[in-house]
């Protein structure tokens, strides 16, 4: 299963679509929605986020075990530094790999001075290149401190995130190339608005490869997608997220429909998506797409 998602990350066409457990005891209610719409058949794989915005949410494991058990593709499993030690990371890994949860999605994590939880700390040991670093020491047999385990892992596939904007193209580039030294085999961006800006990212990850890296350590880039459909959603991106850039047209073609109705907002949105979509799985069709749960845009965007 995981071979086949690495291949196909490689040498072919790759689609991976996002999911994030609810504030809730089941995940069930995800996964049948997820069915009910046939999504599966449209990708290749998904992923789950781990307690995104450093909310209270379902544990990505065991969502990433629900989802491989009901649909048989290949689920990337996000951990984040921000709740965890090494100790915990660790455990949390061999947990994951008997049950053949494999493929892990290495994040730093949002700050939990945002947390939804009272006074909650973060643990923060190290960025995420310490759980690449972790992955690199399992894939050799043994723990971080060098110590043989009982039994070997079976092979944990590691994924790493960027930025897709940078006022410093330089600055993006060492960033991506932190990620590939520490063995990252598919580089997620956050969301593209943009031809540019999307090659620009290609061109980064080439340099970055060819500074860093032999040709059999050499890492992928996956361009994130988020459709937008609301002017508002728009204008937050823009302004209170960094490392994205949504395009001045896109704002003001949007501020235009919004002005007519909301349904016409809606479709002004989602034609520019969706249009996006189609042009970058020209330019590069490694894809992941994040719609926030919204899964009937991404089926409309996917078929």
């Amino acid at each position: 299963m995981f071979d086949t998602l690495i291949d196909k990350l490689k040498n072919d066409t790759y689609i991976t679509l996002e999911t994030t457990p609810g504030h809730s005891a089941q995940f069930m209610p995800t996964i049948e929605k997820i069915a009910e719409l046939g999504l599966a058949e449209l990708v290749d794989g998904f992923s789950t986020t781990d307690n995104p915005l450093a909310k209270l949410k379902y544990n990505a494991l065991f969502a990433a075990k629900m989802l491989q058990d009901r649909f048989h593709k290949p689920v990337i499993a996000t951990m984040s530094m921000r709740d965890r030690n090494k100790i915990a990371l660790q455990s949390d890994l061999l947990g994951a790999n008997e049950v053949d949860v494999r493929a892990i999605l290495a994040l730093t994590g949002d700050p939990a001075t945002i947390s939804d939880q009272p006074h909650a700390k973060g643990v923060f040991e190290a960025d995420s290149t310490l759980l690449l670093d972790i992955i690199s020491a399992f894939n050799s047999g043994m723990n971080y401190a060098g110590k043989p385990l009982a039994i070997a892992p079976q092979p944990i596939y590691p994924f790493a995130v960027v930025n897709s904007f940078a006022k410093n193209s330089k600055t993006l580039q060492k960033k991506i190339q932190k990620k590939i030294k520490h063995g990252a085999l598919g580089i997620i961006t956050q969301p593209v608005y943009d031809l540019k800006n999307a090659q620009l990212l290609l061109d980064l990850r080439d340099a970055a490869n060819a500074e860093c890296c032999p040709e059999n350590k050499k890492a992928e880039l996956i361009l994130g997608i988020f459709p937008i459909t609301k002017l508002r959603t728009a204008q937050f991106l823009s302004a209170h997220v960094p490392g994205i850039h949504v395009p001045e047209d896109w704002i003001e073609k949007l501020r235009i429909a919004n002005k007519h109705s909301v349904a016409e907002e809606y479709k002004v949105g989602f034609d520019l998506s969706k249009n996006l979509f189609e042009e970058i799985k020209v330019l590069h069709p490694k894809i992941h797409l994040m719609t926030a749960n919204q899964f009937q845009i991404a089926k409309d965007i996917l078929v």
